[in-house]
């Protein structure tokens, strides 16, 4: 009986030495896995790395592509484009005024009625989805479908009589897409973003099409202002403060334009403005530069994208994309480790994660990240994810969202150099001229699009980057304001202000 026990204590122990040698190395290929996924989240992290030096780079790169498209066609990938707005709203404007504004999934019609003393009275917005069909396929669909909204919506804001009222009305349009201008209210298109491709539409004037569609459907309007969303938002933010220089937008898409003067467009030769300025916008979605942050992710997006080796800036910033980069970020995490469960087909699916649900799981403050997880299921079938593994996603998130921030952020700068608003330049570089004291002028930087205006932790990380790159003695003299509902106010307004003048005031010799 001895030896058996022995024997059977001899068994136990060794069966056990098994187990727990099974055990423990479950457990170590299962740290294994999970460091795999923390190296892939640090690899990415770091290449996507925004310290305040590279940021000067880009801001530097920024100001040399401006003063290249400026100087010649096709001389950057900035296109540098003229508006042939040369005079901003002063706020003395009347009236009442109609605008449409397209440029993403959405579009909006707007009515406002303007009692001067940079007041607007009435301010009446209607917001629509562009359905996604329309966005591939014919000028004349899109343009219809434009206009007998159009005029559904002046005809719930009003009987007959006020109906009528409409006949020869001004109409501003806010287009934001690259357009090559010719007057202030006529363009051709020249490519389209953002995910459209209406293939017949390309070199056609924007102006006429909308204008046969407003015929077609009885609308008798005149466009009396072609703009683009940062043109308008810039015409807003220059109605309140006549310090506001600049306008950037950023949202499913992103742009940017400024005042500059016309003497310094030199591809354009004999170009005489009454103002003396000229509002250029610049098409800073294009943007390139060997200093920004691109990893793996950013050249898959890129080369699987229908514009492929175009709008890197904007495939880095905007509202279009960021989410889509987390995606293919949690995408490579699945796939080094089953920290996430079984791969989800979902994961290999373009754009299936939206940024503003990228932006729900970043500010997920539940103490649990409960959003995260729910995103994660019902978004991207991704179920039971364990808290440490979510905690990863909400990092991802944030080193995304951090890096376009700072990079939007270099651009400002970036304009701000080009004009001398940013300090480096003594005298000429934002000073008042004549006072001995060399003060700082005040400047205006006026900032639209969901990104910045809904998503809080892109606007706190955008606005301290400027900051950063100014220097504590310049920031202050920099204001970066929100403004809402900008792009088709500011077609309205320019509208309003091109028939308060009713003179050609741009003439290129």
């Amino acid at each position: 009986m001895g030896k058996l026990g022995l024997g059977l204590a001899v068994g136990c122990a060794v069966a056990s030495c098994a187990i727990a040698a099974v055990m423990v190395g479950r457990r170590v290929r299962s740290r294994r896995r999970w460091w795999r996924v923390v190296r892939a989240v640090d690899e990415f992290e770091e290449a996507a790395l925004t310290p305040v030096g590279r940021l000067k780079q880009v801001v530097d790169a920024m100001a040399v592509e401006m003063h290249a498209g400026l100087a010649s066609e096709g001389g950057s990938k900035l296109k540098m484009l003229l508006t042939f707005v040369d005079s901003l709203p002063d706020g003395s404007e009347s009236g009442i005024y109609y605008a449409l504004d397209v440029g993403g999934t959405y579009f909006r019609i707007l009515r406002i009625q303007l009692g001067g003393q940079k007041s607007i009275l009435e301010h009446d917005v209607e917001r629509k989805p562009i359905p996604q069909h329309l966005m591939t396929r014919t000028s004349e669909e899109f343009f219809d479908f434009i206009a007998l909204s159009l005029k559904e919506f002046v005809e719930r804001k009003g009987n007959n009589s006020q109906y009528s009222q409409v006949r020869g009305q001004d109409l501003g349009f806010t287009f934001s897409f690259p357009v090559k201008q010719t007057s202030l209210s006529s363009g051709t298109l020249i490519k389209w973003t953002k995910g459209f491709s209406i293939d017949d539409m390309v070199e056609k004037d924007v102006v006429e099409c909308l204008q046969r569609a407003l015929s077609r459907r009885g609308l008798d309007m005149n466009v009396a202002a072609l703009v683009n969303d940062s043109v308008g938002t810039l015409a807003v933010g220059h109605f309140y403060d006549k310090d506001t220089v600049a306008a950037v937008v950023i949202g499913t898409g992103t742009n940017a334009c400024y005042l500059e003067r016309a003497d310094a467009v030199i591809k354009c030769q004999g170009l005489l403005t009454t103002s003396g300025g000229m509002v250029i916008n610049m098409e800073w979605g294009n943007f390139w530069s060997s200093h920004l942050p691109r990893t793996s992710y950013d050249i898959d997006l890129d080369a699987e994208s229908h514009n492929s080796n175009d709008q890197g800036f904007e495939k880095m910033i905007s509202g279009l994309y960021l989410g889509d980069i987390v995606r293919r970020v949690i995408c490579k995490m699945s796939l080094v480790s089953d920290i996430f469960g079984p791969f989800s087909s979902k994961l290999s699916t373009q754009f299936t994660l939206s940024t503003p649900l990228m932006a729900a799981m970043h500010e997920d403050d539940t103490p649990d990240l409960s959003e995260v997880a729910k995103i994660l299921e019902e978004t991207l079938d991704i179920h039971d994810v364990p808290l440490k593994a979510r905690k990863l996603v909400v990092k991802v998130c944030d080193v995304v969202t951090r890096r376009a921030a700072r990079l939007a952020a270099a651009g400002i700068v970036g304009i701000l150099k080009k004009i001398g608003r940013d300090g480096t330049g003594g005298i000429t570089s934002g000073r008042v001229k004549g006072v001995k004291s060399g003060k700082m002028r005040r400047t205006v930087v006026a900032i639209e699009g969901g990104l910045y205006t809904s998503y809080t932790v892109f606007r706190e990380y955008l606005n301290e980057a400027v900051a950063e790159i100014l220097g504590e003695e310049i920031a202050p003299y920099v204001i970066l304001k929100e403004m809402e509902d900008g792009s088709g106010i500011g077609a309205a307004l320019l509208a309003a202000s091109d028939a308060a003048r009713r003179v050609d005031t741009v003439q290129v010799l």
